[in-house]
């Protein structure tokens, strides 16, 4: 129990309400010593309900409502004695008839009062019986604030009537059904999903409000004041209501702290506050690991947490609805069909026969799920069974893993037909998952702290296999077109979904993840019936599934070679095949906003190419004479109605091989066409057009002008006014000082291709700048998005020598900002660098771009001059992360 200073002490005559204002700060105070000094969340938010209770009881004395038969009740959080230092003060002033006159000055002199102490944020209603009656028919919150109601002052006959008047106006039934449907209402509004970035500890799913919810439908219905009476009811055990205290209790301490930090009702839990709340709650850096390491760590606790509360919630929910509401409805009448000794359907949900079922038969924790993926009609489970479940889920041991009825029951799951997806999430949801693979409990709530991983891993994963299991249904086909068919032509599915559920197990434990988590592959597909040869396969997805994504994003996949050396690592189209639909939902699964139709044709591109390297047989190089020649004719062919093939070939002379190695016949006879067409005009020519055949909101920018030392810089930094993300550059010097630039670019507005007026304003932005050469266009200022300022990344610079090309490869890892690739184009311009290519990749909050770069003279730097470069460009990167994120 926690004594706090009286009230009265302050208070010397009657008329000094102001006081109130210094005892409340005081007492405030004297809390946040009590919490800091290890007193419990729990005491500490009664004692500050009791204190605003003294506080209004003063009042409504000091405003002669005591001598009225008005009763003064508290509503909401308030009513449920839940006070954080900023909440809301929810009061009613109820009247059992209309209200006086003279009563009805004195409620203003009260809520004058309550004004002038300034200290509270009273919401208040004043209602008749009668009014209240009328408005919780009609509104579902009045209805719920009625039920948590608390008489503080006042007329003590009062005290029955709100919960009276929400039994009669509303039924079990018509309750129970307006607030679960505003139960999906308000996770919809959170994803629906417990794993945000940025939860709202209090709205979103596995927050405050589903335990309230819990509370409301029951007190509702059983009269009770406290959830801890629904125990003797037999409505919650013991054990649910410790794991819900608890829970509740970690959530209160977060808001505590939130409050505390920003100094208003706060409950989202920001990339702003999460560190400095980790830190509160004993999560700090550690020598050895990540400096995100305290983050990741409080977060898994709050997505553990958060996944619990929403188990419960649904659980006693559904029981509820089973046991309380379904029963009593007039035309009800049960229908129960056997199923095998174990399992019964009841009402369309599997049962079990009795509740002994799983401790006498624990093959039977895994065959309920075995119903689940493989009959259709089956609408889920039985909440009593479920919480049978849950219990029994608990004694998952080694010895229950070794069993080979239950490895073949496993496998029989991830082998079914239908939902394998929802089978999954409730295996994990009720604890199963995570205890039959222990690596995967391990993952269970772990976030990584950055914007391209938006889900928790274990989220991520099973939204992987969800990915991988859409690629056979037709709707989904149209999207993913390539890949779909792909997908249906695998032999072996379950191989895949294997790879899937290891490829991210091992995160979190320091090391290569895709290592040791092939290792951990191996191991369970051995024991799990598969042959060595397919064990092999499951491993080599594990250990490679980023080898796909990571070379169509940073690699030139128009280089043959690079295809080439990519094709010989699969070394079959069996390999090949089951990389690149796990790659696909793989990129789907980690930020659904990564994918783009760009992406896709990067992708698309690499497989295409691989396929056809390994059929035509992976130990032959690359014949470029051929490739050029070939390249030539099939753009010739495209050309020759409109122009002779003298005129065609007198612009080709001025073009390296290069350009015929790395373009498109497609975009070569483009090219050739505009700048025939364009003739001896000394203004640059600026075309635009979708992104070949693949991508459909890429655009492809062509621009030809004579080369100037800034060209790259100036041509970002406009794009980059413009709101168009470079994702790719290929920058050619022709023979006689002409530059043929292509660039790929996204709109963030999307509208480019279908707005002439907008395409216009571009290509003349692009002109205009192009023709002053000497004049840089600088760079436009632009307000740094709030999350990014939460980042803190290591810039690296890494400048090596590419053979083939005689070109440095400069490749920069960043915190992505706006204006990023004018300020880097700008700094090889100061250098007197020529950029020949550049790959553009932002991920989250990380920029990974790839620059291959001569000197003037078109030599490479040699190795002195590069490391002098890298040196430079570095703290240049700090200098511009120091400026965005203002604290490094």
């Amino acid at each position: 129990m926690i004594n706090t200073l009286p009230l009265l002490n302050y208070i010397k005559s009657n008329q000094d309400i102001q006081a109130i204002n210094q005892w409340r700060t005081d007492v405030e105070n004297q809390l946040q010593e009590y919490f800091d000094n290890g007193q419990s969340i729990r005491d500490v938010i009664l004692a500050r309900s009791n204190i605003i209770d003294e506080a209004l009881q003063f009042l409504w004395t000091h405003a002669h409502l005591d001598q009225t038969n008005l009763g003064l009740f508290a509503v909401g959080g308030y009513g449920r004695r839940e006070m954080l230092p900023y909440s809301d003060v929810d009061i009613m002033i109820l009247s059992e008839d209309s209200i006086s006159e003279e009563d009805e000055k004195l409620i203003s002199t009260f809520i004058s009062s309550l004004w002038d102490v300034g200290n509270f944020k009273p919401g208040i209603s004043v209602r008749t019986i009668a009014d209240c009656v009328t408005q919780a028919t009609n509104d579902l919150t009045v209805a719920t604030a009625l039920i948590e109601s608390r008489l503080i002052s006042g007329n003590q006959h009062l005290a029955k009537w709100p919960r009276r008047i929400v039994s009669q106006t509303w039924t079990d039934k018509t309750f129970y059904d307006a607030k679960m449907q505003e139960q999906l209402k308000r996770h919809a509004q959170h994803n629906n999903t417990e794993s945000n970035l940025e939860p709202d500890i209090k709205n979103a799913p596995g927050g405050i409000r589903d335990i309230n919810q819990i509370g409301w439908i029951a007190k509702r219905h059983f009269r009770v004041n406290r959830i801890y009476d629904l125990v003797h009811l037999g409505f919650i055990s013991e054990f649910e209501l410790g794991v819900l205290e608890a829970a509740e209790s970690f959530l209160w301490e977060i808001r505590h702290h939130l409050h505390r930090l920003t100094k208003r009702d706060e409950n989202r839990l920001l990339f702003d506050y999460q560190r400095e709340i980790a830190a509160k709650f004993g999560y700090v850096r550690e020598e050895d690991k990540s400096p995100n390491y305290p983050i990741e760590q409080f977060m898994k606790r709050y997505y553990r947490n958060a996944q619990q509360v929403s188990t419960l919630n649904e659980m006693l929910l559904a029981y509820f609805n089973e046991s309380v509401i379904t029963p009593r409805l007039p035309d009800y009448s049960r229908s129960i069909e056997e199923i095998n000794s174990n399992f019964k359907l009841v009402d369309g949900k599997l049962a079990v026969q009795h509740h002994k079922i799983f401790s006498e038969n624990p093959s039977a924790i895994l065959e309920i799920f075995y119903l689940l993926a493989n009959r259709p009609e089956i609408t889920g489970i039985r909440a009593r069974t479920l919480r049978l479940l849950t219990l029994a889920a608990k004694r998952i041991n080694q010895n229950f893993r070794d069993n080979p009825e239950h490895q073949a029951m496993f496998m029989a799951i991830i082998r079914s037909p239908y939902r394998l997806y929802d089978t999954m999430v409730a295996m994990k949801r009720y604890g199963v998952l995570g205890n039959y693979i222990p690596a995967f409990g391990q993952i269970m709530g772990l976030m990584q702290y950055d914007l391209f991983h938006i889900y928790t891993v274990d989220a991520h994963t099973l939204l992987l296999i969800r990915n991988l299991n859409r690629f056979k249904e037709p709707e989904f086909a149209k999207d993913f077109p390539v890949v779909s068919s792909v997908f249906q032509r695998l032999a072996r599915r379950d191989i895949v979904y294997l790879a899937a559920i290891f490829h991210d197990i091992a995160k979190g434990r320091g090391g290569d993840h895709s290592e040791l988590g092939a290792a951990d592959a191996i191991k369970f597909c051995m024991t799990h019936g598969f042959s060595e040869r397919e064990a092999n396969l499951v491993a080599w997805l594990v250990n490679n599934h980023l080898q796909m994504s990571v070379t169509a994003q940073k690699k030139d996949i128009s280089d043959p070679d690079v295809v080439r050396t990519f094709a010989e690592k699969m070394g079959d189209m069996e390999h090949l095949d089951y990389l690149y639909a796990l790659t696909v939902a793989d990129i789907n699964a980690t930020n659904p906003t990564l994918w783009n139709t760009w992406r896709a044709s990067l992708m698309r591109q690499l497989y295409t190419q691989a396929r056809d390297v390994i059929r035509s047989g992976l130990g032959r190089p690359v014949d470029y004479q051929m490739l050029i020649e070939d390249t030539k004719f099939a753009a010739s062919e495209q050309l020759v109605e409109e122009f002779s093939l003298d005129e065609v070939e007198k612009v080709w002379q001025e073009l390296g091989d290069e350009y015929f190695i790395k373009e498109s016949a497609d975009e070569i006879a483009w090219h050739t066409r505009a700048i025939l067409k364009h003739g001896d005009n000394p203004e640059p020519l600026v075309l635009m057009r979708a992104h070949r055949k693949y991508a459909q909101d890429a655009v492809q920018i062509f621009i030809y002008t004579q080369d100037q030392p800034n060209l790259f810089a100036t041509t970002v930094a406009i794009l980059d006014r413009m709101n168009l993300d470079v994702q790719d550059a290929r920058i050619i010097t022709a023979l006689k000082a002409f530059s043929l630039d292509t660039y790929v670019v996204l709109d963030r507005f999307g509208t480019l291709l279908n707005d002439p007026e907008r395409q216009e304003t571009v290509i003349q932005a692009l002109v205009k700048a192009l023709s002053q050469s000497d004049k840089y266009p600088g760079l436009m200022q632009r307000r740094i998005p709030r999350q990014l300022r939460h980042f803190d990344i290591e810039n690296t610079v890494d400048i090596s020598l590419n053979e083939a090309l005689q070109q440095n490869m400069v490749e920069i890892a960043t915190l992505d900002h706006p204006g990023l690739l004018a300020k880097v184009g700008g700094l090889f311009m100061m250098q007197g660098l020529d950029i020949h290519s550049a790959r553009i990749a932002t991920l989250g909050e990380r920029a990974e771009d790839i620059f291959f770069v001569t000197k003037k003279d078109g030599t490479p730097m040699n190795a002195d001059e590069a490391e002098t470069f890298a040196a430079q460009l570095k703290s240049a990167l700090d200098e511009a992360s120091h400026l965005v994120c203002g604290h490094h």
